[in-house]
Order: C-alpha cells, then sequence, then structure tokens
C-alpha cells in the first residue's frame, strides 16, 4: 500500500528513520547506477562515531512525582534515617554513550576512482544542536567543501535545527542542496513542502558530463512499498514536531479522501 501522503511521510521520522536512512541511501544508489554506468561507480560509504548524550538535549528523563514505599520492598527507594540522617534513595539514569552508524553515497569517476559527488542524507543527529552528530557531520562537511568534489545534501526531517545557509530561505519542510565544486560558496537551494511531491534533483559529475537526474519521489515511492511501512507507522500517533492547525485541517481532509 503506498503512502497516504503525497510526497514525503512525515510519520516516518519518529518512527522508522534509522530504517528508511539505510533504504533510501541503497534505492538511490541503484537508481542512479543504471545511467551513470560504465562511467561512474555510486557507493555507500559508512560513518561511525560516539554520541555523548547530554542533558541539554533532552535525553535524561526526569521524574515529575517519585513514589516510594516505606513499609514494604527492598532497601533501594527507602528512606534510610539510621545510615544516611533522613535522605531518600530514587532511581535515575547515567547518561551513557550511544555509536551512531550513518550511511552516506559516494559517486567515483570509474577509471581514476577520484571522488566526484558525495550525496548526504542528513539523519536526526545531524540536526539536533550541540550534539556529537552535528560536530562530526559540520566537520565532514568543511572537509568535503574544501575539496573539488560536489556536495548533495538532502534534508527529508522537519525537526531539529537547519544546516546553516547564507542569504533567504524559502520557507519549507524539506530541502535539496546542491553544491557544486566550481560555484562555491554559491549553491542551488531545492524547497518544497509536506503538501508537495518530492523533486527531482541534478547530480554534478565531471566537468563536462551532464548532471545525472535523480528522481526522489519514485526512490521514495520504491523505499515506502518495498519496506512495507504502512502496517507498521502509527498515523494516530502525535507528530514531532506537531502540525500547525492549518496543516492538521489538511491531514484531516487527507485522511477523508483516502
Amino acid at each position: 500500500m503506498p503512502s497516504p501522503f503525497p510526497g514525503m511521510d512525515p510519520f516516518l521520522e519518529n518512527q522508522e528513520w534509522e530504517d528508511f536512512h539505510t533504504t533510501f541511501n541503497t534505492i538511490m544508489r541503484e537508481r542512479l547506477s543504471s545511467g551513470l554506468e560504465p562511467d561512474y561507480l555510486v557507493r555507500v560509504g559508512r560513518r561511525i562515531y560516539v554520541e555523548h548524550v547530554r542533558e541539554d538535549l533532552n535525553t535524561v528523563r526526569r521524574a515529575a512525582v517519585a513514589v516510594l514505599s516505606l513499609d514494604s520492598g527492598p532497601a533501594f527507594g527507602r528512606t534510610r534515617s539510621d545510615t544516611s540522617g533522613g535522605a531518600v534513595a530514587v532511581e535515575c539514569e547515567v547518561p551513557m554513550p550511544v555509536e551512531r552508524s550513518e550511511t552516506y553515497l559516494v559517486v567515483r569517476h570509474r577509471v581514476s576512482m577520484e571522488v566526484v559527488t558525495v550525496i548526504e542524507l542528513l539523519s536526526p543527529a545531524n540536526k539536533r544542536r550541540n550534539a556529537t552528530g552535528r560536530h562530526e557531520y559540520l566537520t565532514k562537511r568543511t572537509e568535503l567543501l574544501s575539496s573539488s568534489s560536489h556536495l548533495v545534501e538532502l534534508d527529508l526531517l522537519r525537526g531539529g535545527d537547519r544546516l546553516p545557509l547564507i542569504g533567504p530561505v524559502p520557507v519549507a519542510d524539506y530541502f535539496a542542496i546542491i553544491r557544486r565544486a566550481n560555484r562555491r560558496p554559491r549553491c542551488e537551494v531545492y524547497a518544497w513542502t509536506i503538501r508537495d511531491p518530492l523533486p527531482t534533483i541534478p547530480i554534478p559529475l565531471k566537468r563536462g558530463d551532464a548532471d545525472a537526474m535523480l528522481p526522489l519521489q519514485e526512490v521514495f515511492e520504491i523505499v515506502y512499498q518495498q519496506a512495507r511501512y504502512y502496517p507498521s507507522v502509527d498515523y494516530n500517533s502525535p507528530l514531532e514536531p506537531p502540525f500547525s492547525s492549518s496543516e492538521s485541517d489538511w491531514l484531516k481532509r487527507l485522511r477523508q479522501s483516502k
């Protein structure tokens, strides 16, 4: 069954993103490879890092109310005036480092194996303020922008902080940013809303070769169908970030029309 949305499905963001991220990159590679052979190779790269969870990222849960049993159960969670001077012990959590793994695409020239273009599908960690994932990504981004490789960034997430850009950016839910090596610091920004199909975007190649065209909507539809997201996604759950009142009305009409 297809997604109920005309383009990107916002419910995937909080429910199926890890699987979607990997599958979307895989289908993009298949779609690009068929048109780029034999001159180019498209490969999946992987970035692994350890993210240190911090309180200011809202990743540490705080108990609004602590319920303590003083007359039964184990010693933990009880008042121990005989040894602790009346202090009360409650259960908390220690922030733990989390290993993250993110995939991206690399387009190489087949003969020279030169990295021609890098395609990045942003993850929530890349957009989380002060997070290790954002620092790691922005560091790699700076290196790429100083190289001779093109960079294509896909932001299919409504939540989080947008990547820094200079100049007026359209008000939209989703973005594709094409950074051609020979045109920096200028870049092409494709922007669209949740009500629009995903666009077809250019993937720049070596000078003298025409851009490859990547139909993102076609890729999304294949991913959604192959991964069988419809039975697993709870479309009655609250969205994060939430819809505006006009978007909520649109979603209600959309559901009624299906």
